[in-house]
């Protein structure tokens, strides 16, 4: 029988590159040829919670594990080796200076993971270092091409979204943000950084329940609305809270209840509603996002050791182990009430893969939009304005290609829901 040497490495670090980064590395230096799984892990801060991340380290199937962030050390090194199921290393980089995106080491250790987890930190940091950098273009890459797994706690779970609060003017209230969406610390932003399919529409946010948080991520929703006329959906996390979403676009919510009362929650504009905007959302004034008490419609989640709660996030309608809420704003104040299952086919985001078997043109246009689908029929097809109104409709359709008429129309932005046998696709058009 032939013995198999295997070398553990663990507390070696090192600092290079004019201090650029640091790489603390433990496990096996032979990179591994592990296929993984693919997924997201998000939590909500503070302690990690051991269930979620064992499925995290699950989804990378035995390969090589980088943490990524720019503070602290190793301290995910040792918990994430010895956690199981077993991994064939676990790499932090800390990177000291938006000039480690540029370091070969960094991005070659980016193109061998598995996983990639993004620590707690400053999300602002995180935008600054990596957007518009090779992190975020080799990350995406790894993420559409290889199919790792991601994830992240706090900042690092903020930025996993296609909309993402930066905090770049510091830590917003929801108090605050409520009193005036347009307060210099309510920055969402949404250029392009991280690509996560079933995150294309969402903003995430996190410790939701210490502080209460709930308030300024409805003030998120609203700014997206209205700044963007996207009718934007969020995933949030108490802080012992993690919500993993599997590549069928299941979300299971771990956590320690009933011992704890541990959540997550599921939000979105009531679809249900001919009009969707805010009444209010100025600079300066009270949000008002009443809507006759059905703003917003929230599938609050306990969180528990099997994970076995769950919310589906292709239809964003069916869930497991939660109740429905009525969430809405009346001068500035948030009210929930007892809600029942949304009852409408929510706008989801190019989520199911297949916007580019779809083309819409002329785009910007002036006197017609065209709408033309390969190999699929489409269904059923609204527009809607900036204020996310429902302005046209074309139902039965049943066919590959269509036109609309919007040569009357006011100029602007305007957002076609195109409803196909193979699912809901949405795409932005100008009229000029």
């Amino acid at each position: 029988m032939k013995k198999i040497l295997f070398w553990v490495f663990t507390g070696f670090s090192f600092i290079t590159s004019a201090q650029s980064y640091t790489s603390y590395f433990t496990g096996n230096p032979v990179n591994s040829d592990s296929i993984p799984h693919g997924g997201i892990c998000m939590m909500g801060g503070a302690t990690e919670d051991d269930n979620a991340m064992k499925w995290f380290l699950k989804r990378a199937n035995g390969g090589d594990i980088l943490v990524l962030r720019t503070d602290n050390s190793s301290g995910y090194n040792s918990y994430m080796f010895n956690l199981g199921p077993k991994v064939n290393s676990v790499e932090t980089i800390v990177c000291n200076n938006p000039t480690a995106s540029y370091q070969t080491y960094v991005q070659q250790k980016i193109m061998n993971a598995e996983a990639i987890w993004f620590a707690g930190g400053d999300q602002w940091d995180y935008v600054t270092y990596w957007r518009n950098t090779p992190v975020d273009s080799l990350v995406n890459d790894a993420i559409q091409n290889r199919h790792i797994v991601v994830g992240g706690t706090s900042a690092g779970m903020a930025i996993l979204g296609k909309f993402y609060y930066t905090a770049k003017n510091g830590s917003v209230t929801s108090a605050v943000a409520l009193a005036n969406p347009y307060n210099g610390e309510v920055t969402v932003d949404s250029l392009s950084f991280l690509k996560i399919k079933y995150l294309n529409d969402v903003i995430t946010d996190t410790h939701y329940d210490n502080p209460d948080r709930r308030g300024r991520h409805v003030v998120f929703l609203a700014r997206i609305l209205t700044d963007y006329g996207v009718i934007g959906k969020g995933i949030a996390c108490d802080e012992y809270t993690a919500v993993c979403i599997d590549t069928n676009g299941l979300a299971r919510v771990y956590g320690q209840y009933p011992a704890y009362d541990d959540n997550a929650y599921f939000i979105q504009p009531n679809c249900e509603l001919p009009n969707m905007a805010p009444e209010t959302c100025l600079p300066g004034m009270n949000l008002n996002w009443n809507l006759g008490g059905k703003a917003l419609k929230v599938y609050n989640v306990k969180g528990k050791t099997s994970g076995i709660n769950t919310f589906d996030l292709t239809d964003w309608k069916t869930g497991q182990g939660g109740v429905w809420q009525n969430w809405y704003v009346a001068a500035g104040t948030l009210f929930d009430t007892i809600g029942s299952q949304i009852d409408c086919i929510p706008l989801i985001i190019d989520n199911s893969g297949i916007s580019n078997t779809l083309l819409v043109y002329p785009n910007p246009c002036r006197e017609r939009i065209k709408i033309e689908a390969e190999n699929m029929k489409i269904l059923e097809i609204s527009m809607l304005n900036s204020n996310g109104d429902i302005i046209r409709s074309l139902k039965n359709v049943n066919s590959s290609s269509t036109s609309i008429d919007v040569k009357t129309l006011p100029l602007g932005l305007y957002l076609l829901r195109i409803q196909t046998d193979n699912g809901i696709i949405s795409h932005k058009f100008i009229l000029e």
